[in-house]
């Protein structure tokens, strides 16, 4: 039986899907270091529904605006209870996906100690000036720092003012890793909210700066939509809301040749789970025409082969996704699977070559163990 590898998602640029999708699962490195005493997410965690949202926010009516095909709801510094304008972010199925807190004045961190600690271990993603408000002359400015962490399936981002001993918070983001590039606190529409305006005159004088989409953000949204559900990152996977997401990415489009030929690839394997193999084939070739050296797609292809009953093709497509990857773990596997009834010689070699490649991952456990019984048994 062939395996495909649960794809990657893209954490915070175009360039990672030429190396994000499908890839065999290196061993993790260290998580960048995360502590903090600000707690802003006191009743609220990321993948709740609207309705448990609303449940722990009692007496509290946020402003509803939408947010693409989702829906953005804002709570006022005068509600929050941390003092900054809060807005959450919810999918179209009702899942919060994303979260803000917008200090226009800059929350001082000077009590917060451990995530001064946690911000003085990070390096900044991101350094650019601002104009602070307390400052008539706009020659003086502010170095800001963008800080990146998160753990496995979230990412948080601090966009902090002023200097290490005098840090002031002005916008923190917290969001599953999907839809991280959507979050990122120098988007020109978060950073335009620190604006000073005639309603509140302690926010930054701002220059125009931030970045724009270069692709639809309908396409980035439903793309974000669509990984979210199919690599489970709330809980279980669904690959109806994926295959879904993904055909409404296509509908409105990317301008990138990769990021097109990551969403066929993405159609590709969701109309493989949803049982229609003829379409999936049609979906993977689409996108090997628009990248044709892609290691994975290859795979994914070979394996969809593998149940199509092509069996020269499947071998085939893991013969290419090897050469263009020696250490592909688990495209090694598949061609040794491919393999073994016609030539167990080699098959036991592929096996081998996989055994030495995943050691030590532990998603690799199981495969790991029947790629040792396959070669005790192919020896004897």
């Amino acid at each position: 039986m062939y395996h495909r590898l649960p794809l990657l998602p893209i954490l915070f640029s175009v360039g990672a899907l030429l190396a994000g999708c499908g890839t065999p699962s290196p061993p993790r490195p260290p998580l960048p270091p995360s502590e903090s005493d600000l707690d802003l997410l006191k009743a609220t965690k990321l993948c709740d529904s609207r309705k448990t949202f609303l449940g722990a926010h009692p007496g509290i009516v946020p402003q509803s605006q939408a947010w693409g095909t989702g829906e953005e709801l804002r709570i006022s510094s005068e509600q929050s209870l941390s003092k900054g304008e809060e807005s959450y972010f919810f999918d179209e199925d009702g899942t919060l996906v994303g979260t803000l807190f917008v200090f226009r004045s800059g929350l001082d961190l000077a009590p917060y100690k451990t995530l001064r600690r946690t911000l003085s271990q990070l390096k900044p993603s991101l350094e650019f000036y601002l104009t602070v408000a307390q400052l008539a002359d706009r020659q003086n400015m502010a170095g800001s720092m963008l800080y990146d962490t998160g753990d496995e399936k979230t990412t948080t981002r601090y966009l902090v003012l002023g200097d290490q001993a005098t840090p002031r918070l002005l916008v923190a983001s917290f969001t599953i890793d999907p839809y991280v590039k959507l979050f990122s606190p120098y988007r020109k529409e978060f950073l335009d909210r620190l604006r000073n305006t005639a309603e509140q005159a302690d926010g930054q004088y701002l220059d125009s700066q931030g970045t724009v989409d270069k692709e639809p953000f309908a396409s980035l949204q439903q793309f974000a939509r669509g990984q979210t559900a199919q690599l489970a990152y709330c809980g279980t996977k669904n690959n109806v809301i994926a295959l879904d997401a993904y055909q409404k990415a296509s509908v409105s489009g990317f301008t990138n040749k990769v990021w097109q030929a990551e969403l066929t690839h993405r159609l590709g394997v969701s109309w493989e789970a949803a049982g229609n193999l003829e379409k999936a084939k049609s979906e993977l070739l689409a996108s090997l025409a628009k990248r044709p050296n892609s290691p994975e797609v290859l795979n994914n292809l070979g394996t969809l082969y593998g149940k199509l009953g092509e069996k020269q093709n499947a071998l085939a497509s893991f013969e290419k996704a090897v050469l263009l990857r020696p250490n592909y773990a688990i495209a090694r596997f598949n061609m040794a699977e491919a393999i073994a009834e016609a030539n167990p010689k080699r098959a036991v070699t592929e096996y081998e070559t996989y055994l030495a490649l995943a050691e030590g991952i532990p998603e690799e456990a199981d495969r790991t163990a029947l790629a040792q019984k396959r070669v005790k048994a192919l020896k004897h």
